[in-house]
């Protein structure tokens, strides 16, 4: 296969995958990594992708956000162990912030009959799935609600969360990195999302690996805001060294 024709087929699966990785592409046409590099690099250079950590993503997707429930199905087996794991982050009857997004709500669904908490969330789906747990004491924060993720958002959600101080705050990104920090792709859910990380003392990123590396329009914070990044096996031991090195720990579920 000649360069141009891996090129085209390249930026193929991109556009059909949302992403594309090194590795895998060396593995698939059977050359070297460099030889995947050179032609990332050239399709970068004509605008068509644009090239992250370990890979690339199509030209344009920096504002590309899923819908609800491409988001659910997205990653599903790899969501579920996260989810569990973060079971093991939450306080003993204290409080707890959860922000909108597809692993935070099978972490909500999980939840354990037993559990005693007072939980703060400006995600529907969220609060529908808590509102009839026998143990939790739930606040539902108020504002302008997007369509496209059913969260709140916009200043009644702002002024919300500036107003309390909870135990633990998980939290969900569509990319995250050292370089480049938390990121989601629009502009009224990162100011929401900034907010309920200055209104938790402890703040738990749940993320699969998939998202590290990617860039997305909005920037909430830096990873060193983070205190626990919770994410699946497919995150390599060099990256996750990495990123506790810059000062966040890492548990791959």
């Amino acid at each position: 296969m000649y360069a141009p024709e891996r090129q085209q087929e390249i930026l193929r699966l991109a556009r059909d995958g949302g992403r594309v990785d090194v590795v895998s592409l060396a593995e698939e046409f059977e050359v070297t990594a460099e030889t995947i590099r050179r032609d990332l690099k050239a399709l970068d250079r004509a605008g068509l992708i644009r090239r992250v950590h370990g890979g690339a993503i199509p030209a344009g997707r920096l504002d590309f956000e899923p819908d609800l429930a491409e988001r659910e199905s997205t990653a599903a087996d790899e969501k579920d162990r996260i989810a569990k794991a973060a079971l093991a982050e939450l306080p003993t009857e204290g409080t707890m912030i959860l922000d909108a997004g597809s692993t935070v709500a099978r972490m909500a669904a999980a939840l354990p009959p037993e559990t005693s908490l007072t939980v703060v969330t400006h995600s529907l789906p969220i609060a529908a799935r808590l509102a009839d747990h026998p143990g939790i004491q739930l606040h539902l924060v108020g504002g302008r609600v997007r369509h496209r993720t059913r969260a709140a958002v916009d200043a009644w959600a702002l002024r919300a969360y500036g107003e309390i101080r909870a135990d633990v705050l998980l939290v969900a990104a569509n990319g995250f990195s050292v370089e480049h920090g938390l990121t989601t792709p629009d502009l009224a859910e990162a100011a929401v999302k900034r907010a309920a990380v200055a209104a938790a003392r402890r703040v738990v990123l749940l993320a699969d690996s998939s998202k590290h590396g990617q860039e997305h329009f909005a920037r909430f914070g830096a990873l060193s805001d983070v205190d626990l990044l919770i994410t699946d096996s497919g995150m390599s031991p060099e990256d996750a060294t990495a990123i506790e090195r810059a000062g966040t720990e890492v548990v791959r579920a």
